[in-house]
């Protein structure tokens, strides 16, 4: 069942996403060469502590995974892309990082995520990163009202395409609102014009990632962590997303960025030719 929420609804999912944003932004800046990814998971428990939040992830148990989930960030470290579990390994200078997050607040759910580069970048890392900063604003720029669940899907596909990556379709993004998972399911790649309507007050996650070489993934014995099939290096982008008569409305932004709908619109598009100032992934 999708629910769709009110104005004053949204309005409470944007306190979660505003806090979502600001922790992220200062996550981002905590990540270090030799810091340890246990440092950044205890950072982000004592924010979410002293704001009286609670993390989604804490005790989250799918049908995958080797729950329950006892952390509260997903930290996935180069090869890594969805669901890495914090452990005791200090960053490395090149490390590519993505750092995933959802919290509550009052009842109302938000979920984000970004990816980093730890110390020393390599243009490749950077076109793949970009690739799905890129992704993600189409998404949000098709996330118009009238519009359909494919608009997203095919937005996202389509900057993957231009920048060269191929598309997996097991996990995507998401609807949101009082909980961290609702329908419906939005893969990143689709056929525009096609699925559910996007109705205003319809809340969703839209999160692209990609591998460098691969659309194959692999589970860690851990039963949470995916990886590319052929160990290349991955990231991952997310927003959560409101659909409102004027327009998309992105409630996790993090600081320093406006969250209007004239900007997701002039980014969405990104002109595809962007990828030809990178080095061929």
């Amino acid at each position: 069942m999708i629910e769709l929420k009110s104005a004053e609804e949204i309005g409470r999912m944007a306190v979660a996403g505003q806090f979502v944003g600001e922790l992220l932004a200062e996550l981002s800046g905590v990540a270090a060469v030799g810091v340890n990814l246990m440092e950044i998971e205890r950072h982000a428990r004592r924010r979410i502590e002293e704001r009286g939040a609670e993390s989604c992830y804490w005790d989250y148990a799918p049908s995958f995974g080797r729950g329950p989930f006892r952390n509260v960030l997903c930290l996935s470290v180069n090869d890594a892309v969805l669901h890495g579990l914090p452990h005791d390994y200090p960053l490395r200078d090149g490390d590519l990082l993505s750092i995933d997050m959802a919290v509550g607040i009052d009842g109302w759910v938000a979920d984000s995520a970004l990816s980093v580069i730890v110390g020393t970048p390599d243009p490749a890392d950077q076109k793949l990163i970009e690739a799905t900063e890129v992704a993600l604003e189409a998404g949000i720029a098709a996330a118009q009202p009238g519009g359909r669940l494919g608009d997203i899907s095919a937005a996202i596909g389509e900057v993957a395409h231009a920048y060269g990556y191929r598309v997996n379709d097991e996990f995507g993004g998401h609807g949101i609102g009082r909980t961290m998972h609702e329908a419906p399911h939005i893969p990143n790649q689709g056929r525009a014009r096609r699925g559910m309507r996007l109705d205003p007050g319809l809340t969703v996650a839209i999160e692209p990632w990609f591998c460098r070489s691969t659309d194959r993934i692999m589970f860690d014995p851990d039963g949470w962590t995916i990886r590319s099939a052929d160990g290349s290096r991955t990231a991952h982008s997310e927003h959560t997303v409101a659909v409102t008569a004027s327009g998309p409305q992105v409630l996790t932004r993090r600081p320093g960025h406006r969250a209007t709908a004239a900007d997701a619109t002039r980014a969405a598009a990104a002109e595809v030719t962007r990828p030809t100032t990178f080095l061929p992934g």
